[in-house]
């Protein structure tokens, strides 16, 4: 097992039981792969450095999670097609 930080950018235009769901989402990813969820650090909307989607802003939340190195590739996957994840980067730390 490894540990990672897991930081996401949600759309900002979503209430709070649409963003708590895709966050409960991404955590439900980890555990089915045999990780474990050990922080989540909700950093709030943020403007960011540039466009995306047509967005300005976004709301930032950060995981800290424990993962098997080889079942990173399959979270990032179910990431990428998960909506209102407009970024992502997984990170060891």
């Amino acid at each position: 097992m490894r540990n990672y930080e897991l930081v996401c950018i949600v759309q900002p235009e979503l209430d709070e039981t649409a963003f708590k769901s895709a966050v409960e989402r991404v955590q439900g990813w980890v555990t089915e792969s045999g990780g474990t969820v050990d922080k989540v650090d909700v950093w709030g909307r943020r403007r960011l450095a540039y466009p995306i989607r047509k967005q300005r802003e976004g709301q930032y939340v950060l995981l800290n999670i424990t993962l098997e190195p080889n079942a990173t590739g399959v979270l990032e996957r179910n990431i990428r097609f998960l909506e209102p994840v407009m970024r992502h980067m997984l990170v060891a730390s």
